[in-house]
């Protein structure tokens, strides 16, 4: 069975942790979609990248989540997250998934 690539997995956690906590009106349900998104996706940086490529993947990730917040004010929440998602998993493949 092949394997989910961690980029998929990550900006699955960003859009679909933003749909969850929208349209369920629970942001901390969202934060659990966000979360596990991110362990799991975490989990395979670490089996490919040791400890660097999982911390700074981890860390783009959160960067992700909270830079939306505020880009969302200028272009709208959905723009903003799909923009986060597509700069995460872009950099996730390369730094990731690619090999």
């Amino acid at each position: 069975m092949a394997r989910v690539p961690s980029s998929v997995v990550a900006a699955a956690g960003l859009l679909g942790g933003y749909a969850v906590a929208r349209w369920t009106g629970k942001r901390p349900l969202g934060g659990v979609v966000l979360g596990a998104a991110g362990i799991a996706a975490g989990r395979e940086w670490h089996r490919r990248g040791g400890v660097p490529a999982a911390a700074g993947l981890g860390t783009l990730y959160l960067a992700g989540f909270a830079g939306a917040h505020p880009l969302a004010k200028k272009v709208g929440a959905w723009p903003a997250v799909i923009g986060a998602a597509a700069v995460v998993a872009a950099t996730t493949w390369a730094v990731s998934d690619r090999t």
